[in-house]
């Protein structure tokens, strides 16, 4: 602890001796520790190092440690680069350089456990490093190898840290080895106290690292350990490992197994017998017991140790685990932390799914949303709706191409997304769907076929491979709460333009004269008609509007998977789900579909993580059931659409 305190002192610029002398001169009064160090020796150096205030010390000690360092004929020192049979010689106090050859110089390699020694110096050198760099590199350094020797300098840094973001961070490396290593017991609860509200990985492990047990036992249970729990052999651990305790300890002979009964009879064969027992009669357990307990009573092989021997003496001891730390109050305290931090995962835990669920069900609503409403206006079965999403996807990747700023591409590509796909739509409605009208079966044929020729379409253009829809660089990353809960900035984007468009779609739908004369086909085709409504018009732009929205979540789609000519597959069975089970053509139906598909399938993922595809499966077997107890969904829709 000397030289911790010895370098705090310098570090903190009470250093009398400062600049005293040059390094070089330090060094040789060194010569021999420097040039074959060992670990026990290596100390005095870097205690005087520390204690020098010499500016060059920290770029020396990073030089050895790196075994940069060469000692000349003279027996100076060097930091130098070899080439071939030459050297480039730096000077250690002025660094000026020159070159020699390097016959005649020594190259200083310390082993492993002095560069460690050397690391953890230079650590806390570069603590207080004006480059914010080094600072960095030097606390991830202590945060990998926490030492005990680290803290005073860590504590000792902190008053004069400038970066806010790297204040915090040594605040809380600090907290962690106080915890494991500060001197006094008031000071480690303190930390440890600290550490409650930290749902960090590297909290719970050193919560946990001062909970470490160990197993024990004794004849009676001592009073002056300090007991995590009692175990009982055959419950809380094995019988033999409960035996294997006694054994450890002298205490008992390990059970004779099967095989080394065998082989000591095997090697006491005598004239057919082994002692007085026939071979015939050593095909059974007991047999061959009693054989080798008469050979073991002649002194020819070991004792003969039963089970029934091992729990007998297992009912002379008392099993448990004791910490390893031996204070009893700073294990409460950890016990204490621990309890709350892992009440505090479990509910970030539950706020992250929840946040995985609505991102996910916006997704679902965005691809649903448009399904929704041509389905539940015009009763089509369009099997070519996923495809509607991948042609607004293809969009985005071409407006990339030709405009490379990622935000300005994305703004021109969600409207010009609409636009294609709306023209596609009404053009599909026009050429197929209005020929098809009252025919679902003939309907879903005619629209699978085209969704079949705008995946061909689609990979003759553009090829089978993957294609990137770039993200603006500010939706790069995620929003993190702690270690726990995060989310990406992407599904934040997704999860707004899902509530946008619920509202734009709401304003559509309920405050314009579009939206008036959809309600009204949708409640009654006939009655429409007679008041002046084009019911065809309205189907094909009813059509046309559906298929526009699902190239706008193509677009957001894409931003977070990949854009192939298959990606509409991925979406249409969730699609026609999420409607069905919302409630056909119902705007909040869909949304309501689209949280409970969104929330089941995380849900079901969380319990079974390891396996996806069994997720599905489950999901789709829950709906098939909700849908016998409500077939039209959790918002029924009035009007023809129920009537159908």
């Amino acid at each position: 602890m000397t030289r911790v305190f010895v370098l705090l002192a310098m570090l903190l610029g009470f250093s009398p001796a400062a600049q005293a002398q040059d390094l070089q001169n330090l060094l040789q009064s060194h010569a021999q520790e420097v040039a074959d160090p060992g670990r026990q020796s290596v100390g005095i150096v870097l205690d005087d190092l520390a204690g020098s205030g010499i500016p060059q010390v920290a770029t020396f000690l990073e030089q050895w440690q790196e075994k940069n360092v060469w000692q000349g004929p003279e027996g100076l020192f060097f930091i130098a680069t070899e080439d071939g049979d030459t050297l480039t010689l730096t000077d250690i106090d002025s660094g000026e350089q020159s070159t020699a050859p390097a016959a005649g110089f020594t190259q200083l390699k310390p082993n492993g456990g002095v560069r460690r020694v050397i690391g953890t110096a230079l650590v806390q050198f570069q603590l207080m490093d004006p480059d914010l760099t080094r600072r960095t590199t030097a606390v991830a350094s202590i945060a990998r190898r926490p030492e005990p020797d680290q803290l005073a300098p860590l504590l000792g840094s902190i008053a004069g840290e400038v970066d806010a973001t790297l204040k915090a961070r040594k605040i809380q490396l600090a907290n962690f080895l106080s915890a494991s290593f500060a001197d006094e017991a008031a000071d480690r609860i303190a930390a440890i106290d600290s550490l409650a509200t930290d749902v960090s990985v590297e909290a719970r492990a050193v919560l946990n690292q001062i909970l470490t047990t160990s197993p024990d036992m004794a004849a009676e249970l001592p009073t002056d350990a300090n007991i995590a729990r009692v175990l009982t052999p055959g419950a809380d651990m094995s019988l033999d490992a409960a035996y294997a305790l006694l054994v450890d300890a002298g205490l008992a002979a390990p059970v004779t197994s099967q095989e080394a009964i065998k082989s000591a009879l095997s090697e006491n064969i005598t004239g057919g017998r082994v002692g007085d027992m026939p071979l015939v009669q050593l095909h059974t357990l007991e047999n061959r017991a009693r054989a080798y307990a008469q050979l073991a009573d002649a002194g020819t092989v070991p004792p003969l140790v039963t089970t029934g021997d091992r729990d007998a003496a297992l009912a002379g001891y008392v099993f448990f685990e004791t910490y390893d730390e031996a204070d009893s109050a700073i294990t409460d305290a950890a016990q204490a932390a621990l309890a709350s931090v892992e009440t505090r995962v479990a509910v970030g835990q539950a706020a992250d799914l929840t946040l995985d669920a609505l991102s996910l069900a916006s997704i679902y609503f965005l691809a649903a949303i448009g399904l929704a409403i041509t389905f539940g206006v015009m009763g089509v079965i369009n099997m070519a709706h996923g495809e509607f999403i991948m042609m607004g996807a293809y969009t985005g990747y071409v407006v990339q191409l030709f405009i490379p700023n990622y935000t300005a591409s994305i703004i021109i590509a969600l409207p010009l997304a609409f636009a294609v796909t709306f023209a596609a739509g009404v053009a599909m409605e026009r050429l197929v769907i209005r020929h098809l009208y009252h025919r679902p079966l003939e309907t879903l044929l005619a629209t699978f076929g085209i969704s079949i020729a705008l995946q061909q379409l689609a990979k003759n253009i553009f090829g089978t491979q993957a294609r990137p829809l770039t993200s603006p660089a500010w939706l790069d990353g995620a929003l993190v709460f702690n270690d726990v809960v995060q989310i990406s900035y992407i599904r934040i984007a997704i999860f707004v333009l899902a509530v946008i468009f619920l509202f734009l779609i709401l304003f559509v739908l309920k405050r314009t004269r579009l939206g008036l004369e959809v309600r009204a086909v949708t409640q009654n085709p006939g009655m429409a008609a007679s008041m002046g409504i084009n019911p065809d018009r309205i189907n094909m732009l009813t059509f046309g509007l559906g298929s526009g929205i699902a190239g706008i979540a193509g677009v957001a789609i894409g931003l977070y998977a990949k854009v192939t000519s298959e990606m509409g597959a991925d979406y249409i069975v969730q699609s026609f789900m999420t409607v069905v089970v919302g409630g056909v053509g119902n705007v909040w139906g869909t949304l309501a579909g689209a949280s409970l598909i969104g929330f089941l399938q995380k849900g079901i993922e969380w319990l079974n993580p390891s396996n996806t595809l069994a997720a599905q499966t489950y999901m789709i077997l829950f709906i098939i059931l909700f849908i016998q107890f409500r077939p039209k969904g959790i918002v029924a829709l009035k009007g023809r659409a129920a009537a159908d």
